[in-house]
């Protein structure tokens, strides 16, 4: 999509912004009754009446506390650059009631995003149910128009940052992890937006090739069981000679130095024998591979035996690179007991470096694969293993444990006049009215509870007693003394141009600020199993408007 002009982006930069990521996402990218209601809207001349809705989700996914908001850019790109063709309106046309008039497709002509406002929460940003993650104002009819593609953008990308967010706490800090989902993902765009947002959530690297290119991921991958077995002999490998780290000198036979390091691990003293004889072919395509990648490599090394085959002939091929100077990069378990196979792995990295002098050997890196996912993490977490690094596919990408995170989009006030949309249940009970939504930190650090008010109430201030109180529920409610109040809504778009609104950040920052604020929650809102649920409360001029206006707006019922 050709990227238009709709205003500068920041404060007198005059940045042009790009379209969507994925050029599928057009203003034809919703639902029928978007167009329907525009055009009864027009037709009650409605069309241009102000109106203020919230973007939220109701429940936490995958049982947890907390949500990862990611897809804000998305939506930003997607409103810069809002404008129906000619061949869009000739469809709406085909699609609508023939008794539709003409002018409400002059209309759609003229439609853009320069009188829509968006304020949201930062990107990255730790979330919680019933806050707006977007508050969107501007004309009605155009702003219905944005409901379903916004929540298109941000339902499946907060979905992913947060299971990405929950597989990297579940495996630790220390622990590198890559993202190998693209073959399993939902389609092109499931797994071009995983493997984005695995990243924002605190992923260190993917494989998918197009995402790296398009966001900057660190790109990371070895060979298959394939390359592996395609091997039958070392006789194959014709160019065999290897030049050396700093060129100084060349190894004429990479083969049999690599052969002569096998008989020297199967010799051993210290190993006393663990080694018998090894799969030639395998041992083939390991050399053949550190041909190609001296300076990369990395073996996967379960094709035929783990601890028989794949660990020495690693090792074999390893430890001739070294000669020449070169560091290999590790090796990958792609099945079996994974615990035990690293533990037994690390032991015989450590007795090499030992016996052999090689610094660091000992701590070559060991990678697992293998439809890993949070439980199986938890599992090797509690059984032990020596694993440095997880390749995380299936799980992540496709959010198997919970299809979809939910957002919502309703409509709080029209023409300044507050709406709520009621319900039998509760939870489906919207909040009315435009609206602030503050975060409010304890002596410690933590978050306690984030607070919604109406927008012209003066906002919390540090060291002031505020009073708390749940949304729907009159006995929840507490005092909050607030040693820091951060306001979460910030404006993303202002519609005219020359309006001033934040920069959207790069993902590399956007993936900091998830992994710092993760940081700063309570450890007991984060853990997986029962965690405590984060406290969202209204402000208590707010609770009140919230009631009067439900009792209000309720039927009152008639008895016979």
């Amino acid at each position: 999509m050709a990227a238009k002009s709709n205003g500068p982006i920041g404060e007198h930069s005059g940045r042009v912004l790009d379209g969507p990521t994925n050029p599928m996402v057009t203003p034809l990218l919703t639902d029928l009754y978007q167009f329907t209601m525009a055009y009864a809207y027009w037709k009650a001349g409605k069309h241009n009446e102000r109106a203020v809705f919230d973007l939220y989700f109701r429940k936490n996914p995958f049982g947890g506390e907390y949500t990862i908001f990611a897809g804000l850019e998305e939506c930003i790109r997607f409103i810069a650059n809002f404008k129906l063709s000619e061949d869009e309106i000739d469809f709406v046309r085909e699609s609508l009631s023939p008794s539709c008039e003409d002018g409400f497709y002059d209309y759609l002509r003229g439609v853009d995003c320069s009188g829509v406002e968006v304020y949201a929460i930062t990107e990255g940003s730790v979330v919680f149910p019933k806050v707006p993650l977007l508050r969107v104002e501007g004309p009605i009819a155009v702003v219905q128009l944005l409901e379903t593609p916004f929540l298109n953008l941000i339902n499946y990308s907060s979905l992913v940052a947060t299971n990405a967010a929950r597989h990297r706490f579940v495996a630790g800090e220390s622990k590198m992890l890559l993202e190998f989902g693209l073959r399993r993902a939902q389609g092109p765009d499931g797994g071009i937006g995983a493997s984005k947002y695995c990243y924002m959530g605190g992923f260190h690297a993917t494989s998918n090739v197009a995402a790296g290119k398009l966001f900057g991921i660190p790109l990371r991958g070895t060979h298959s069981h394939a390359f592996v077995s395609s091997f039958m002999s070392p006789d194959e490998i014709i160019d065999k000679s290897l030049r050396s780290s700093d060129s100084q000198s060349t190894c004429e036979d990479f083969v049999s130095l690599a052969q002569t390091w096998l008989s020297k691990i199967q010799w051993s003293n210290s190993l006393n024998g663990t080694f018998g004889e090894t799969n030639q072919s395998e041992l083939a395509a390991f050399t053949s591979y550190a041909l190609a990648f001296p300076d990369n490599f990395l073996a996967l090394v379960d094709t035929y035996d783990v601890m028989r085959s794949g660990i020495p002939n690693y090792c074999a091929v390893a430890l001739a690179l070294n000669d020449l100077g070169y560091k290999a990069a590790g090796i990958r378990l792609d099945s079996g007991d994974l615990a035990y196979l690293s533990c037994e792995a690390r032991k015989i990295f450590r007795t090499i470096e030992k016996e052999f002098g090689v610094p660091e050997f000992g701590k070559t890196n060991i990678t697992a694969s293998n439809d890993l996912n949070e439980e199986t993490l938890d599992a090797l977490n509690k059984q032990g293993h020596e694993v440095d690094s997880f390749g995380i596919g299936t799980y992540v990408v496709t959010c198997y444990a919970q299809a979809a995170l939910g957002c919502v989009f309703k409509l709080v006030e029209i023409n300044n006049q507050p709406r709520i949309k009621l319900s039998e249940d509760v939870t489906k009970v919207s909040i009315p009215c435009k609206k602030r939504s503050y975060r409010l930190y304890g002596k410690e650090g933590y978050p306690l509870v984030d607070i919604m008010t109406g927008e012209n109430e003066p906002p919390p201030k540090v060291g002031e007693r505020i009073l708390c109180r749940h949304p729907f529920n009159e006995s929840k409610r507490a005092y909050v003394v607030p040693q820091r109040v951060e306001e979460l809504m910030k404006c993303f778009w202002s519609g005219s141009p020359g309006g001033i609104r934040e920069d959207l950040p790069p993902l590399k920052d956007i993936r900091d600020r998830c992994i710092t604020q993760l940081r700063k929650m309570r450890p007991d809102h984060m853990r997986r199993l029962n965690p405590t649920p984060y406290k969202v409360s209204v402000s208590a001029k707010l609770y009140d408007f919230i009631h009067f206006l439900w009792l209000n707006e309720a039927p009152v019922g008639e008895l016979q």
